[in-house]
């Protein structure tokens, strides 16, 4: 069986899997591997983030980091190694027809979303924000449009009640890492057609922006949990203290709360475990804190080197 030529475009947690299993496999050749320039990084911006550039190094295969993948010195050169297949994970670009014209076979996309649902740059986020209990990856061609393209293979993945951003992404990583192995050993012996998508049935999961982190505290309880379980490490989640000092969030309980009226941020309690604070609906025990300026601490600890009574009013 003839062996596939292979480029990876890709950067991150979802990428490095791919490299793995493609070399562990053997049963192809992976020719080079694209990843995005060197950048700058704030702490606390990545979840242990696998640096593929580092990783493609280390295993003697030729590295490019080009601003433009799609730019035409870049496309000839890639076009120069004639691979019969473009991988695409987590690479952070637009891919236009003169680089989806190089391969023979095509370019396909390892995306961590059952699509339709979620197309877009942050599928995992949203479906946890969203509470979802179920996600999945899908192996789909590229297209010119966004996550459209035909889908050659799907596999489910349980989201757990305590899964984060941080720890869903590594396990769909490993699964599409095993779903890619499916598609190419189909492509191998021919089997290159995919399954057009259910336009009906698209959803978005839009960039996050770092106004997305901000509470809003007339959510229910639940929906403020969800989001910052997806929104963890960035934006993370947070809000405003009385006198204007940010607090950012890092751990949360959900409480049931029938006792009034209160309108949603006013602070219930400051007994147990951290501040309670009202939502739109139940209420939210703020167990893990960092106030601006400050390291992370637990709500106990917050509360005894601040003052917050029982009256306060969050995100005003």
């Amino acid at each position: 069986m003839e062996k596939l030529r292979i480029i990876l475009l890709g950067a991150g947690t979802l990428a490095c899997p791919l490299l793995d299993s493609i070399l562990a496999a053997g049963r192809d050749e992976l020719l080079a591997v694209v990843t995005q320039p060197d950048r700058a990084g704030g702490r606390g911006l990545q979840c242990q983030a696998c640096a593929l550039k580092t990783v493609a190094l280390a295993r003697g295969l030729p590295v490019l980091t080009p601003a433009d993948a799609s730019a035409p010195d870049t496309v000839a050169m890639l076009a120069a190694w004639q691979p019969d297949v473009l991988i695409v994970a987590s690479f952070g670009q637009f891919l236009k027809k003169n680089l989806l014209a190089v391969p023979r076979l095509g370019t396909i996309n390892v995306h961590p979303s059952l699509l339709p649902k979620y197309r877009g740059a942050s599928p995992i986020q949203w479906a946890l924000a969203n509470g979802d209990e179920q996600t999945g990856v899908s192996v789909l061609y590229v297209t010119p449009r966004m996550d459209a393209g035909d889908v050659l293979a799907q596999a489910p993945h349980p989201i757990a009640p305590e899964d984060t951003f941080c720890t869903l992404e590594p396990k769909l990583a490993a699964l599409g890492a095993q779903l890619l192995q499916e598609v190419l050993d189909g492509f191998r012996a021919g089997r290159t057609q995919g399954v057009p998508q259910d336009e009906a049935q698209v959803t978005l999961a839009r960039k996050l922006t770092k106004d997305d982190g901000r509470v809003d505290w007339t959510l229910p309880a639940a929906t403020i949990r969800n989001r910052l379980r997806g929104f963890m490490p960035w934006p993370g989640a947070f809000t405003v203290l009385p006198g204007g000092l940010l607090l950012k969030l890092h751990g949360v309980q959900v409480e049931p709360w029938a006792g009034g009226t209160a309108s949603p941020g006013t602070v219930l309690a400051v007994d147990g475990a951290g501040p309670l604070v009202a939502t739109g609906r139940d209420a939210l025990r703020l167990t893990h804190v960092q106030p601006a300026g400050k390291k992370a601490m637990a709500g106990a600890a917050f509360l005894r080197g601040h003052a917050l009574p029982p009256g306060s009013r969050l995100g005003q």
